[in-house]
């Protein structure tokens, strides 16, 4: 399959650019590598906000079910200045 694109002047000079540094032995191959980098990416990003999907359902179910409690912030920053003060 043969595909034409175009790119701003800074996308392709960056594509010379890897090719040049001998990285890669076309710009076909930088772009190759490219969108396998992005498909890498997106499934990173969809696999964080399944993750985090489940950890607001858990809050939220922890919260109806009576087992969490209030913060209180005072008493956390407390805690972080005595364990700062202990090693200075």
């Amino acid at each position: 399959m043969s595909l034409n694109i175009s790119l701003p002047v800074e996308l392709e000079n960056r594509v010379r650019s890897h090719v040049a540094s001998g990285m890669f032995g076309s710009a076909s191959e930088v772009i190759r590598e490219a969108l396998r980098l992005f498909e890498s990416y997106q499934s990173v990003q969809g696999a964080t906000l399944a993750a985090l999907q489940l950890d607001i359902e858990q809050g939220l179910s922890d919260h109806q079910a009576g087992r969490a409690t209030p913060l209180d912030i005072e008493a956390i920053k407390a805690k972080g200045r005595t364990i700062l003060a202990a090693r200075g």
